[in-house]
């Protein structure tokens, strides 16, 4: 019960500290994808470079990457400053609670940023390209979009415990343009074709393309989209496993 209480009050500390950095925090999670919901949705669709329904596809593709790799970024970026020569980190490894809970904490917290990010995107994207979803539809978004947050969070404890501080800029170039453009947010997985089935395959390893798959499942149900069942199933199994990986990183690094 300590640890729990423990953990609880270290998690809404940061949440708090969340609060503080919202200005910032805002600009960092909207902006980009603001823009490109805006070029790609309304302006390319207006010009007649897309087709009328592009956006009914493109929002829940980029609601699903605000999500993920919000999480993903916020979990990456404090490790490797906690790690750093600083060692913040020593703060969080000796309060009352075991140190693999120290990193669900950060991976749960990365997540709940990586959500707040993707929840903001969907009524500006309403409002940018006059859609609207069925309130039915919600819950089974918001649990795709956990599923998502926490996938990136995941991702994100592996690199942030893999990554010497010196290079993780790098790594950021390295990492998230290819997971950004190989997540299927700008298109069905499914509409690759035979000609493209060498970057269908790569798609099929990316943890984004199943968020992205999944929402547009919930969303567009007579779409050629993977199976639902499918999309929830993979990304459950990315949470167990890069959360494994990155929490037996996050243990070696902490115990360095």
């Amino acid at each position: 019960m300590t640890a729990l209480r423990t953990f609880n009050a270290v998690l809404g500390r940061d949440v708090f500290v969340t609060g503080r950095e919202l200005p910032s925090f805002l600009a960092q999670v909207i902006i980009q994808p603001f823009f490109t919901l805006f070029i790609f949705g309304k302006v390319l669709a207006q010009i007649g470079f897309v087709q009328g329904n592009f956006a009914e596809v493109l929002l829940p593709g980029v609601v699903a990457l605000n999500g993920f790799l919000g999480a993903l970024q916020n979990t990456t970026l404090p490790l490797v400053l906690d790690f750093s020569w600083t060692r913040e980190i020593e703060d969080r490894l000796l309060a009352p609670m075991p140190i693999a809970l120290v990193a669900v904490e950060k991976m749960v917290f990365g997540a709940l940023r990586g959500l707040l990010a993707a929840v903001l995107m969907i009524p500006i994207g309403f409002i940018i390209l006059g859609l609207t979803w069925p309130v039915s539809s919600l819950p089974l978004v918001l649990v795709v979009l956990i599923l998502g947050s926490l996938a990136g969070a995941a991702i994100g404890m592996v690199v942030g415990t893999s990554v010497p501080p010196r290079r993780i800029n790098i790594m950021f170039a390295v990492i998230l343009t290819p997971l950004m453009f190989t997540g299927s947010t700008q298109f069905p997985w499914s509409s690759l074709n035979d000609d493209l089935l060498w970057f269908k395959v790569v798609c099929a390893l990316n943890p984004l393309t199943y968020a992205s798959e999944a929402m547009r499942a919930v969303l567009l149900p007579n779409g050629q989209n993977i199976a639902l069942w499918i999309s929830l199933l993979v990304m459950v199994g990315a949470i167990a496993l890069f959360g494994a990986i990155g929490i037996r990183g996050f243990m070696r690094r902490a115990l360095d």
